[in-house]
């Protein structure tokens, strides 16, 4: 989907370092599906092995080959992104300006703050991942109200996997002015049954459609599904 008439397609996938439910380790696969998708943004999770340098498990030339940019928020010289979220930009669209996010928790967890341009508009974009304990959760949504409250108004997408297995996690006390979008169940890719991966706008967006992206390619290739919104600016 082309950014044009201030529309834009975003998407969250967790690729789970590309291993599918069949237990093979297929970046191809995974790339297929995000192809499928047509969207502008995508934010991935746990895009990079967890241990030692945290290689990439979704190989940024691979990513590349397909015509696909990622945010250069590397955490290290092997790593798609950071704490495992990375950002994929299709072509036709600039980053501005950006920031990796710690997040507090038990374990490390992060973010990535994208603020990006393309034809007839910018937008604010936060990939996230979010810890597995509730309060955390809570800790690390307020850490993220706190970066965007020190940067300018602009129209943002809050988008990941926030293991939130509840329907109202929360959030709209944590955000503020955040309308929670949540378009189906995309966990266990095999059979869906919690709504895990999350589409967050400000006032600034609208989102038009939404939904879970099911094939038998995507149930295969992770054990979730991607998660799709159509935004436009108000």
């Amino acid at each position: 989907m082309d950014m044009t008439h201030s529309q834009v397609r975003v998407a969250t996938y967790n690729i789970r370092k590309c291993i599918g439910t069949d237990w093979r380790r297929k970046p191809d696969r995974v790339l297929s599906v995000i192809a499928r998708l047509g969207a502008d943004v995508v934010a991935l999770q746990e895009a990079d092995k967890r241990l030692g340098s945290r290689p990439a498990a979704l190989p940024m030339a691979q990513a590349q080959a397909e015509g696909w940019q990622a945010v250069p928020v590397r955490q290290g010289a092997r790593s798609l992104g950071w704490h495992g979220n990375a950002l994929l930009l299709a072509p036709h669209l600039r980053v501005t300006d950006h920031m990796p996010l710690n997040l507090p928790g038990l374990e490390p967890r992060g973010a990535i703050l994208a603020e990006i341009s393309g034809p007839g508009m910018t937008l604010r974009v936060v990939a996230v991942h979010l810890g597995l304990r509730r309060a955390d959760r809570r800790r690390q949504l307020e850490t993220i109200a706190a970066a965007l409250a020190g940067r300018q108004d602009m129209a943002t997408v809050i988008l990941g996997d926030f293991n939130e297995w509840r329907f109202n996690g929360g959030r709209s006390s944590a955000l503020p002015g955040f309308a929670e979008h949540s378009p189906g169940h995309s966990f266990h890719a095999t059979r869906p049954v919690a709504r895990l991966d999350r589409i967050l706008t400000n006032e600034g967006l609208q989102v038009t459609h939404a939904g879970v992206h099911r094939c038998d390619l995507a149930m295969r290739a992770s054990d979730h599904l991607p998660v799709w919104a159509d935004l436009s600016l108000t």
